[in-house]
C-alpha cells in the first residue's frame, strides 16, 4: 500500500483548471490546507456586498417600520439562492422617539427603489446574477409581512431618543438562511415622528440553485 502523500507548498496557492485533478497541496510540515466555506466562495467570486449611505450623505429611514417598505433588498430569481452572511447599521442621527431595524426574507422578489450593483467582494469578480435595490424612506416595495410566510432573521430597536449617540448594529448569523429563489432578503430601517439618518450595508453568498 502506498503512503498518501501531498504537494508542500507556501507560496503558490493558484487554482487549476475546471475538471482537472490536482494533488493534494499542504505545509512543509505535511498539513493540509482546507478552506472554510466562506474563503472558497471568496475565491470562487461568489461573495458580494450592497450599501446604502456613504461618509457624506447618509440614507434616512422610514417612519414608522411599514410592512410592506423597506431601504435596501437583494432578491434571487428562479434558478439562483443568495445567502446573507453580515448586515451593519450605523445610525448616524436619530431624533425619533422609537427607531428600529430589521432583516428579513421572503420567497418573493422585491421590488421598486433604486437599482444598486452589487459590490464582488472578490475585486474584480463576475457581477451578481441577483439584483438589488437601495432607497430612503422605505422606498423598496417588498411583500407584506405574514408570520406564515416572513422570516425574521435579525431585529434591534432603541426606545428612546438617541439624537446623536454612537448607535449601531451587527448581524453575524451561526447559521445564514439559503434563500432559494425566488427569494427576497431586505432590510428595514424606521423611526417614529423622524426618521434615523443611517449607513448600512450587508454581504451576501449567490450560487446557481443546482449547486445547493
Amino acid at each position: 500500500m502506498s503512503d498518501l502523500r501531498v504537494t508542500v507548498q507556501d507560496t503558490d496557492l493558484s487554482a487549476g483548471a475546471e475538471g482537472t485533478l490536482m494533488a493534494w497541496t499542504g505545509t512543509k510540515r505535511g498539513e493540509a490546507y482546507i478552506l472554510s466555506f466562506y474563503d472558497r466562495m471568496m475565491f470562487q467570486g461568489r461573495c458580494f456586498q450592497v450599501l446604502n449611505g456613504t461618509i457624506s450623505a447618509p440614507e434616512v429611514g422610514d417612519v414608522v417600520i411599514t410592512d410592506t417598505a423597506a431601504e435596501m433588498a437583494t432578491s434571487a430569481r428562479l434558478g439562483t439562492t443568495i445567502i446573507p452572511v453580515y448586515t451593519n447599521v450605523n445610525f448616524n442621527l436619530a431624533g425619533g422617539t422609537l427607531f428600529e431595524s430589521a432583516g428579513k426574507s421572503v420567497g418573493v422578489i422585491h421590488t421598486a427603489g433604486t437599482a444598486f450593483v452589487a459590490l464582488p467582494l472578490k475585486l474584480g469578480g463576475n457581477a451578481a446574477v441577483s439584483y438589488s435595490t437601495v432607497s430612503s424612506a422605505g422606498g423598496v416595495a417588498v411583500t407584506a409581512e405574514l408570520a406564515t410566510t416572513t422570516r425574521r432573521h435579525w431585529s434591534w430597536s432603541q426606545p428612546i431618543t438617541a439624537g446623536a449617540w454612537d448607535t449601531w448594529y451587527d448581524w453575524n448569523p451561526k447559521v445564514p438562511p439559503l434563500l432559494v429563489g425566488p427569494a427576497c432578503y431586505y432590510v428595514q430601517i424606521a423611526g417614529t415622528t423622524t426618521g434615523p439618518s443611517y449607513f448600512s450595508s450587508y454581504d451576501f453568498i449567490e450560487l446557481p440553485s443546482s449547486l445547493v
